[in-house]
């Protein structure tokens, strides 16, 4: 099942990484392999690894706020919030987008499930937003429409940087813990990296993936 016409990938890349110590665009993924001398295969960052995942999905890649000198192979778009936090971030893709929906996802997310992703690019476009939920809403695993511009603006002019306040002004729909399961059986599709610890864990599940 392939994407719908119409829908484009908006990758984060302007978090500040402060808890990690280090920005995660320019992480090596996937990682080397336990006992090798090896930086990663072949020299690709987490941020390129995410980006290839949505071009598998989506008509066209944008990354936001990107400040590496690697060149990439998407459209890199400029944070027009840079104080916005995500919100903004999601706004300045969405508004960029050629299509009239878009797929936000944050660079630190090494796990997306393509089946997961291929079922929620095929649900009818009855929202304004199709939001993921587990304890909480998933806004950054999440389709918006171009209809969220406006809400999106309003809430960032006022200083209102929490994105799921949104989903009070817009049409939602939400994909219960059900339907992740089906897709995504281990749950991995939201697992993102802000730690240390989170670096060394995702090294670990990479490597028992691969092995």
């Amino acid at each position: 099942m392939q994407a719908r016409v119409g829908v484009s990938g908006v990758l984060l890349a302007g978090g500040r990484s402060r808890r990690l110590g280090t920005d995660k665009s320019t992480i090596p993924w996937p990682p080397a392999a336990p006992g090798s001398t090896a930086a990663g295969s072949p020299g690709g960052t987490l941020l390129e690894a995410t980006g290839a995942t949505l071009a598998q999905v989506c008509d066209e890649v944008l990354v936001v706020a990107y400040r590496g000198d690697r060149p990439l192979p998407h459209r890199i778009v400029p944070d027009l919030y840079e104080a916005g936090g995500s919100r903004g971030g999601v706004y300045s893709g969405l508004a960029a987008a050629a299509g009239e929906y878009a797929l936000a996802v944050a660079t630190d997310m090494p796990f997306l499930s393509l089946p997961l992703l291929r079922w929620m690019l095929a649900q009818p476009r009855t929202y304004e937003a199709l939001v993921p939920v587990r304890e909480a809403p998933e806004p950054l695993h999440a389709i918006y429409a171009r209809s969220c511009l406006e809400p999106m603006r309003r809430r960032l002019d006022r200083g209102r940087l929490k994105i799921t306040g949104l989903f009070e002004d817009v049409r939602v729909q939400y994909v219960d813990a059900d339907t992740l399961a089906a897709h995504d059986p281990q749950g991995l599709s939201f697992f993102n990296i802000n730690t240390p610890e989170d670096l060394v864990r995702a090294r670990l599940i990479a490597a028992a993936r691969s092995g």
